[in-house]
């Protein structure tokens, strides 16, 4: 029974509550279900997940996020963040349907397809209170390995770790993210190279300044990617308003 009477009055039995409860969830669900089959019935998925690289700055996809969401508000957007091999893994691993700067092409770019996005000039900061703010010409590498190293951390999760020019016996900070490793050593809590785009306000207002190196870091080419089969037109958007179209 999911009623009893109580005088003139029809009241839910404790049945009847879970029944009006679950019923509600039942039916929320399925609207979204049906929201979700016309959705792919019109080729439109009705949520998409995008792994960015943490060299790339939000405020660069913001923009284009802006216009996707005029065009199209009911497709969630998920986003994530990826560091260095993690962000092949990612796409790689089916765990996301887009990356947005993957440092460096794979080796192994089997069911992907990869394009170019940008290229990132890196240069080698500390704070203006650090030991070597102050020194003078440029930096040997056997001068850098005495200070301690900010290390962003690898966030591949089943394939192994990369770490980008620090030594073996250097002390080092590990830290999650670009974002960290900025903060950190604009605490001067160490050095290290840094993405010269993701600075750029720093260096002007003198928080972090630039030391010449014996052994500069190369560029990094950046890349967009995504799996050669997913044929999604919300993926499709993205990936024209990315490449332009290329």
């Amino acid at each position: 029974p999911l009623f009893r009477r109580e005088g003139r009055r029809a009241v839910l039995t404790p049945a009847g509550r879970v029944l009006l409860e679950q019923g509600r969830e039942i039916l929320a669900a399925t609207e979204r279900l049906a929201e979700t089959a016309r959705q792919v019935h019109s080729g439109w998925e009705s949520r998409l997940t995008i792994a960015l690289d943490s060299l790339v700055d939000i405020d660069q996809l913001a923009p284009v996020l802006e216009k996707f969401y005029a065009a199209r508000p009911d497709i969630e957007i998920t986003l994530t963040e990826e560091v260095l091999g993690g962000a092949w893994e990612a796409i790689q691993l089916d765990r996301v349907d887009l990356v947005i700067g993957a440092p460096d092409e794979p080796v192994d770019r089997s069911g992907l397809t990869v394009r170019p996005l940008m290229e990132v000039a890196w240069v080698f900061a500390v704070s203006p209170d650090h030991p070597l703010a102050n020194h003078d010409g440029p930096l040997s590498e056997e001068e850098r390995v005495q200070h301690r190293a900010i290390v962003v951390k690898d966030s591949s999760r089943e394939r192994p770790a990369l770490t980008l020019r620090v030594f073996e016996k250097q002390q080092r900070l590990v830290v999650p993210t670009i974002e960290h490793k900025i903060a950190a050593q604009r605490a001067g809590l160490g050095a290290g190279f840094l993405p010269r785009h993701r600075i750029d306000n720093l260096l002007r207002s003198g928080e972090l300044v630039v030391l010449d190196t014996v052994v500069p870091f190369p560029p990094s080419q950046l890349f967009v990617a995504w799996r050669t089969g997913n044929k999604g037109k919300a993926l499709s958007w993205f990936i024209d308003q990315l490449t332009d179209g290329r």
